[in-house]
């Protein structure tokens, strides 16, 4: 499970956009914790102590403990918004957990016993269909990742959720079809598989790929506004 969080944090008294970019000047980020049967309560956090939870890399599935006034409050993270031109966090969404509540996670997936793959021995490549499985689990137990094993995969293999046993408390949240996680190729067909993506492809002569826009000032404050 990965390492529960603690994030301290102070009410909004007062909500909209003005009140909102005052506080992204004053380094805080706006936030709402909703959920488990409760008004949601508008709130503010750090900037610099939510950027560094980011940077753990497993922000998004992990218990984050709110402290609002002396008060903690058990929330998972649900979402967090972005300015498209710098980067910054400017606004979070928190949800409230009750106890023995269950909750929707996408949980990365690694790879073990490569080394004893025959089909990765003779040159074949894990082809990597999903890099996160989506999960039912229970609140207290939130798997920090899932490993898949190919021992004894060959090339033409493939592995699909059935073949994989998840930890205690989890299940998938897909359960209408045996869905595939992997498949071992060979290199030859990866590259033909990357080949027909190459841009340009099925361009008439003297057309050129069109080059992808940046974001404007006018998007930038546009983000920041559906964020409020």
């Amino acid at each position: 499970m990965s390492d529960a969080l603690n994030l301290p944090a102070e009410t909004r008294e007062r909500a909209g956009k003005g009140a909102s970019r005052a506080l992204r000047r004053e380094g805080r980020v706006p936030a709402v914790v909703y959920g488990g049967k409760e008004e949601p309560t508008p709130i503010h956090v750090e900037e610099k102590e939510l950027v560094r939870q980011l940077m753990t890399g497993h922000f998004m599935n992990s218990l984050v403990s709110i402290e609002i006034g002396g008060k903690k409050v058990r929330t998972i993270p649900k979402d967090v918004a972005f300015h498209p031109v710098t980067d910054r966090p400017i606004h979070a969404d928190f949800f409230r957990l009750a106890k023995g509540a269950k909750i929707d996670v996408s949980v990365p997936v690694v790879f073990i016993n490569e080394e004893t793959s025959p089909g990765l021995k003779k040159g074949g490549v894990l082809n990597v269909v999903r890099h996160e499985l989506e999960l039912v689990c229970d609140a207290d137990k939130i798997p920090g990742e899932i490993e898949i094993n190919v021992e004894g995969k060959e090339v033409g293999d493939s592995i699909h959720i059935s073949e994989v046993t998840l930890p205690e408390g989890s299940e998938s949240a897909i359960t209408d079809r045996d869905f595939t996680i992997a498949t071992l190729v060979a290199p030859s067909a990866l590259k033909k598989s990357e080949g027909d993506d190459q841009t340009g492809e099925g361009m008439e002569p003297g057309e050129t790929a069109a080059t992808e826009q940046g974001p404007d000032d006018d998007a930038a404050q546009e983000q920041e506004d559906k964020s409020e």
